[in-house]
């Protein structure tokens, strides 16, 4: 008798630590990086003492692995940091669809970020300008030489350009902008740095008084951009049909592209995938947020960052275009211990291919959140996990927790009280 083969177990039917020995397999993790991830030897309270002020403790969130991207032909396992429920599902699935249409593709610019220094008081802005201009190289050099490292890896200052910021509160200043190439950082305090240290010598070379020097999180000279093309087959799902699918994805794009109201959470869907790496990884999600809302206002109106369409087989295609400032040195990425495995687990080498890999997230997310709203409605898949969520805060436990929830959800009463009176009745059950 021929004997059955067993199907393999899926991902998110293992344990947490048989997940654990999947990845260390996958990419050669220690036990010590896996303890890491599973916060057994995370951040100290001790590192959590030296990298902010009045440490009192440490706060945890969860940290999930997104499965089946495929980007510019490398398999990826992606860590995210996130306590939303579905959104991790969500992207790891619209991963799977983007495989049978060759994954996503995605490029990012040179990692170059904006310094600013604001010029006031001077005697005539137009002549100041001007003075500025002729001595660009000078300034230049100047600010590249703030930094050996970063000049010797190739990095400093690139270009820079000076304004007259006509109308302003408080009447005529210039502003000085420096494009600097911060290599594998995320730059702001290289940035920063120089701006300070050539702030005299700006002073200098205008007559005016320097007062902010600043990088610009609306990093428009750090784009990353990914795309993916959707089989109209694989858009088939339950009784929807996958013209109906991809159409409704459509549609509910251009209400974002057209609403700001719409675009708000629709890029905000967008972010979720976008944070969840960037915190993962250590780096600055503030700024990258930042970033993206400026730039999805830059034409004067808010809208969508990413596009959806179709191309001439009728299948669906998506792009996302975004500012993304994030590095694999320095900062938090060096010294958090989770965020160092992340990187590890991601095998990136540069600032760049992080980007991508970002950006193609946020891609997946976005067709999670559009295709869901299009179909079955935003809150299915949400709230099977959100019941989970109110399960074990009235004290489930074990397998309470699934069999409370699943009567939540077929009750389709996912409330505490409810909860609460559920787990009232089965302990009175029990005592009788």
């Amino acid at each position: 008798m021929q004997r059955r083969e067993e199907k393999p177990t899926k991902f998110y039917e293992l344990s947490m630590a048989e997940r654990l020995e999947v990845l260390m397999r996958q990419a050669n993790l220690t036990r010590q990086e896996a303890d890491m991830l599973s916060s057994a030897m995370g951040l100290s309270p001790a590192q959590a003492d030296h990298m902010i002020e009045n440490a009192v403790g440490i706060y945890g969130l969860p940290l999930g692995i997104a499965q089946h991207f495929l980007i510019n032909g490398r398999e990826v396992a992606v860590p995210m940091v996130i306590e939303e429920p579905s959104v991790i599902a969500g992207a790891s699935f619209m991963a799977r669809l983007a495989r049978a249409g060759g994954g996503f593709t995605a490029h990012a610019d040179p990692p170059e970020m904006i310094g600013q220094i604001q010029i006031l008081d001077v005697d005539d802005p137009a002549t100041a300008r001007l003075k500025l201009l002729e001595y660009r190289d000078e300034i230049l050099d100047a600010a590249t030489k703030c930094d050996c490292t970063l000049e010797q890896l190739g990095g400093g200052a690139r270009s820079l350009e000076v304004q007259v910021l006509e109308q302003p509160p408080i009447g005529q200043f210039l502003v000085l902008n420096v494009v600097y190439d911060v290599r594998d950082a995320m730059g702001a305090n290289a940035v920063n740095t120089a701006m300070e240290r050539i702030a005299p010598m700006v002073e200098k070379i205008s007559g005016g008084r320097v007062l902010l020097r600043i990088l610009s999180n609306l990093a428009d000279r750090r784009l990353a951009r990914a795309r993916c093309t959707i089989p109209l087959g694989e858009l088939t799902f339950e009784n929807f049909r996958a013209e109906t699918v991809r159409d409704g994805i459509i549609a509910a794009w251009a209400f974002a592209a057209a609403d700001p109201y719409r675009a708000a959470t629709h890029n905000k869907g967008i972010m979720n995938g976008v944070d969840a790496v960037v915190i993962a990884t250590g780096n600055d999600w503030r700024a990258v947020e930042a970033g993206a809302h400026a730039y999805a206002a830059r034409s004067g109106r808010y809208t969508s960052l990413s596009r959806w369409g179709k191309d001439r087989q009728g299948n669906l295609v998506g792009t996302l275009e975004m500012p993304l400032a994030v590095g694999i040195i320095g900062g938090a990425t060096r010294v958090h211990p989770a965020a160092r495995v992340a990187l590890k687990l991601l095998g990136v080498q540069s600032a760049r291919e992080l980007a991508e890999i970002i950006v193609s997230v946020g891609l997946a997310q976005n067709l999670a959140a559009l295709r869901a709203l299009a179909t079955e409605g935003i809150q299915r898949g949400h709230m099977a996990l959100h019941a989970r969520q109110v399960a074990i805060a009235v004290g489930a436990q074990g397998e309470q927790i699934e069999r409370l929830a699943q009567q939540l959800i077929d009750e389709s009463n996912i409330r505490l009280e409810r909860a609460e009176e559920i787990l009232k009745e089965w302990k009175s059950a029990q005592e009788t």
